[in-house]
């Protein structure tokens, strides 16, 4: 049984989507070093989740579990209760969930195609669309969507193509966000990483003009500006932490 955190009323809480590996899980534990309390969110990798809760509270911060499909609203909205339940609030929303396929586009099956949608664009209106209710009430009322460097500039792809279609989708929803949730000062931004150093596939150093792989800190920088530091007047902006790559 996962260990029962203890948060503290004056804490902020961020929710972090597919916290439990890779880029999400380094989020987090981030957020967390940040003085965050973190609502870990995971659909199937419950192990690595608690890993990644295990890291957060050796550390002295506070962390719970949340598991769900959220391509789903019931499952989005079951969260949401959860969530409410446990914290009593919200302050930010991180969608970083998403499934890359390393497939030819015309090679994905129907299944691949859908899971390529569902987990970035459907996911993201769903999780959103649940909690804006606890993000619109007192908090950092931030929202900070994962995006694609290559989201804002749609361009032919050799692979994942509903990953590709559903980041793009994510742009639109966030500058649609940006728009529909000023009024409650919400500020609804993206972060879109070029290739990271876990990234599948192998991308010769030569083709970024930075001349090396992006990291999980560099990324975080962005979020935390965002999060912390930028004015809530910044908002439906998407910041590409690519090193020059993929703006050609």
């Amino acid at each position: 049984m996962s260990p029962r955190p203890s948060p503290s009323p004056s804490s902020p809480v961020a929710l972090v989507t597919g916290a439990g590996t890779g880029l999400g899980k380094s989020l987090a534990l981030a957020l967390a070093g940040d003085g965050f309390t973190i609502a870990i969110h995971y659909r199937s990798s419950r192990e690595a989740a608690l890993e990644t809760q295990a890291t957060i509270v050796s550390q002295g911060g506070v962390a719970e579990l949340f598991q769900a499909d959220l391509a789903t609203e019931a499952a989005a909205l079951k969260m949401a209760a959860l969530l409410k339940t446990r914290f009593g609030r919200l302050d930010v929303l991180i969608n970083n969930a998403g499934v890359y396929q390393d497939r030819l586009g015309l090679s994905l099956s129907e299944a691949e195609w859908f899971e390529g949608l569902h987990s970035t664009v459907t996911q993201t209106f769903f999780t959103t669309r649940a909690l804006l209710p606890l993000l619109r009430a007192d908090g950092l009322k931030r929202i900070i969507n994962i995006g694609d460097s290559s989201a804002d500039r749609p361009g032919a792809r050799d692979l994942a193509w509903s990953y590709h279609i559903g980041k793009t989708g994510v742009w639109m929803l966030t500058r649609s966000l940006a728009v529909s949730e000023a009024p409650h000062g919400i500020a609804v931004n993206m972060v879109s990483p070029g290739f990271l150093e876990n990234s599948l596939g192998h991308l010769p150093l030569e083709e970024v003009p930075a001349g090396r792989l992006g990291s999980f800190q560099d990324v975080y920088r962005a979020v935390r500006f965002l999060a912390l530091d930028a004015p809530s007047y910044l908002s439906g902006s998407n910041l590409v932490v690519s090193g020059g790559w993929n703006l050609r």
